[in-house]
């Protein structure tokens, strides 16, 4: 039982770290075109 009063803690801070790298991750634009990349490597440059 005592466990359980680290586990939840570390559980919620790892929620908090993964929702603060998809907003920094939304923010930055990396999900503005995906069609875009998935085209770039067929395109001969």
């Amino acid at each position: 039982m005592d466990i359980l009063y680290l586990l939840i803690p570390l559980s919620v801070a790892l929620v908090f770290f993964i929702l603060a790298g998809l907003w920094w991750a939304v923010n930055r634009g990396q999900f503005e075109d995906i069609e875009a990349e998935g085209e770039r490597i067929l395109r001969n440059d």
